[in-house]
């Protein structure tokens, strides 16, 4: 037996062990490979929050809600309900004051923010050209936002 015959009996051997270590590892180095090519990329810029346009209908739903409510004979029954509202207003407020840029509290501070308070953050959205109602229950004094 000649060094040749012996290299090809010790292939036929190892071939397909070789095989079979190759379709077991080679995903797995691939996916190694494209995940690290994918982090080498700058990751592509993603929205903040919500489309603007979903904020300012969703004010404008909740700030009809709001004087729905204010307007209520219930008043004393709906008491909590209103205090609910003015948070989801106080929230989608700061959300929408953080897309357009206007200067707002923390969003931390959102459920507890005053009447005063969701009052200037409104006008200041307003003035910002988001369109909100007219009159907001207790919020406005003067009829506009």
């Amino acid at each position: 037996m000649t060094l040749v015959d012996a290299s090809r009996i010790i292939l036929i051997f190892a071939a397909p062990a070789v095989v079979v270590a190759a379709v077991r590892h080679v995903p797995r180095g691939c996916a190694i490979l494209a995940a690290r090519w994918r982090q080498r990329r700058p990751a592509e810029p993603a929205p903040y929050g919500p489309p603007i346009e979903r904020l300012a209908a969703d004010l404008r739903r909740l700030l009809r809600l709001h004087g729905a409510l204010a307007a209520s004979a219930h008043a004393a029954m709906s008491a909590h309900r209103l205090w609910a509202v003015e948070a989801a207003i106080g929230a989608r407020a700061i959300e929408a004051a953080t897309a357009l840029g206007v200067p707002h509290p923390h969003p931390s501070r959102a459920a507890a923010l005053t009447r005063t308070e969701l009052s200037s953050i409104l006008t200041l959205l307003a003035e910002a050209g988001l369109v909100l109602p007219a009159r907001v229950g207790g919020f406005t004094t003067d009829g506009r936002l």
